[in-house]
């Protein structure tokens, strides 16, 4: 397909467009692979395939396929067409399922008419030995094909008609009397080919077995079935291949067209806009629409609470408090708070100084997600799957939203170890730390210091012994000042060093916040908005491509 549609650039002449049709055809197509309809994207696929393989061949012939129902006069025309009786007529008409072709002009001819799948049996040059009359040049560059009968009891008459009508740069349909308002041509190939109708002539035969006062009707009631089908720029030829009646006029036409150069172009045209057109009515015309900021938002904050978030952060703030506290209180009393559980270990969030450790643990012990959660989370996925769609064709409303719950299945795990991979930052304790946790000993060696002393003069007195004078610092003797001092700041550092845990605790608890929600941010941008912003890159891809091919 590469190679083909590489080809066909090559090819692309001044002035045309078809290479960069048929490229924009393909890409549609591949964005469109397991979002449109699978038979709509193959024949898309098939489609962008075929022009390419015509026009990289012969420029100079142009393939006219006859075809007709059984009956019609369709092998008639085109022995008529052709000047010999190559096709067998009425009851001598072969059961084969192959077309015949005959060719004017050979240079060329070979490598279409191996591609359009005509054995050489089958095949015909028209200024071969077989030729009796010389004739002008009108059509040299015309293979004329004719088709097996569209309506023929054989499933392999049918199969080659389907074929052929696909690769044929010009059709010829021929209509009979009897017939010419049969469903099976109408619906089966004229009104799905109305896109085609520049490429498309309607010949009406055996017009002498009707009589001359009825032929006028005849062929406005042809005209006003093809006006239905949607083919109102369709000429109608009525002819007597039989009798030679209307066959120069039809001769004149193709001639016309081959000698314009526009058929081949036209059918490829034809080809591209026509499965385009219905692609994007597939698609549907919406604009790809942004991601809403305030959705994925939403959804994060879902996501967050089902972790556990705010269970978390709350055992930070709690465990700093703990720590922070075990640190900077009164020492004397501090070791009983190392009877308390710690919050995060209880979480199996914190084992150690190193991130390594705090994510040590394969699975948490957070509290399960709740039913109530959940639903909040489908609920979000959802909303911003459907924002997301809005204005898209249901396949691809679908796709976005298939796209948005295709992960969800990972998403506890993922969001598990997201939270116990994070590091929370918390086995360090600030500087100022150490600072309290000295002084609050210096305070005590003062208490202690002063106390004692005070003691001792106690003693000294109560045994009358003379007592060694003591230094006054003020109205305060100094073993009371140092005792009283010593409590009294103690006292003060302790409510200070509260104040600054309380505030180090939210901090802590603040910052923890924001990098779990940051890992929560990664799995939701990672299980849903970028396969939703997978989607909708392939949308606006292919509603590129379509428009390209639709120009």
């Amino acid at each position: 397909m590469t190679s083909l549609l590489e080809g066909a650039k090559k090819l692309v002449t001044r002035g045309t467009d078809i290479g960069a049709r048929i490229t924009a055809l393909e890409a549609a197509a591949q964005a469109s692979r397991g979002r449109l309809d699978d038979a709509l994207v193959d024949e898309a696929a098939s489609a962008s395939g075929r022009a390419a393989g015509r026009l990289r061949l012969s420029a100079r012939h142009t393939v006219v396929g006859i075809a007709g129902a059984t009956g019609s006069g369709k092998s008639s025309t085109f022995n008529a067409l052709t000047g010999l009786e190559l096709s067998a007529v009425g009851v001598r008409r072969p059961t084969t399922s192959w077309a015949s072709a005959c060719v004017w002009g050979t240079e060329g001819a070979d490598e279409l008419l191996e591609w359009l799948g005509i054995p050489a049996r089958h095949q015909t040059t028209r200024d071969s030995m077989l030729d009796t009359r010389r004739e002008d040049t009108a059509m040299d560059g015309v293979v004329l094909l004719d088709l097996p009968d569209h309506d023929s009891t054989e499933l392999s008459h049918h199969l080659e008609v389907d074929r052929l009508v696909q690769l044929v740069d010009m059709l010829v349909w021929v209509l009979d009397p009897q017939k010419y308002a049969d469903a099976a041509i109408h619906d089966r190939y004229l009104k799905p080919l109305q896109t085609h109708a520049a490429v498309m002539v309607v010949v009406l035969n055996q017009i002498d077995t009707v009589p001359e006062d009825r032929r006028d009707s005849m062929v406005s009631d042809v005209r006003r079935l093809l006006d239905q089908d949607g083919l109102q720029q369709v000429p109608i030829i009525p002819v007597s291949a039989r009798h030679g009646i209307g066959m120069p006029e039809l001769r004149a036409e193709i001639s016309r067209r081959v000698a314009d150069k526009q058929a081949t172009r036209q059918r490829l045209e034809a080809d591209l806009r026509g499965i385009a057109a219905r692609m994007q009515e597939a698609s549907g015309s919406g604009k790809t629409r942004e991601l809403s900021a305030k959705r994925v938002a939403d959804l994060e904050d879902s996501l967050a609470d089902a972790a556990g978030v705010p269970t978390v952060v709350d055992a930070v703030e709690r465990s700093t408090r703990m720590r922070a506290g075990r640190a900077t209180g009164w020492p004397v009393v501090a070791w009983f708070s190392r009877l308390k559980p710690d919050p995060l270990k209880r979480l199996h969030l914190d084992l150690g100084d190193s991130a390594e450790q705090l994510s040590g643990r394969s699975r948490t012990s957070l509290p399960a997600t709740t039913p109530v959660q959940r639903a909040r989370v489908d609920t979000e996925v959802r909303a911003l799957a459907d924002d997301a769609s809005a204005g898209l064709g249901r396949p691809w409303a679908e796709a976005v939203r298939r796209a948005s719950t295709s992960r969800l299945p990972d998403l506890n795990d993922r969001l598990d170890r997201a939270v116990g991979g994070t590091d929370l930052d918390i086995a360090k304790m600030p500087w100022w730390a150490g600072a309290v946790r000295a002084l609050q000993w210096v305070l005590i060696a003062a208490a202690v210091l002063g106390g004692v002393w005070l003691a001792l003069l106690a003693v000294l007195g109560y045994l009358q012994v003379s007592e060694p004078s003591t230094p006054d610092i003020g109205p305060l003797a100094l073993p009371t000042l140092l005792l009283l001092g010593g409590i009294l700041l103690g006292l003060l550092l302790h409510l200070v060093s509260r104040w600054l845990v309380a505030a180090t605790a939210r901090r802590k608890a603040h910052a923890a916040d924001q990098r779990l929600r940051a890992a929560v941010h990664e799995v939701a941008d990672e299980l849903v908005v970028q396969p939703v912003a997978a989607e909708l890159a392939a949308y606006t891809q292919a509603r590129t491509h379509l428009a390209t091919a639709l120009k």
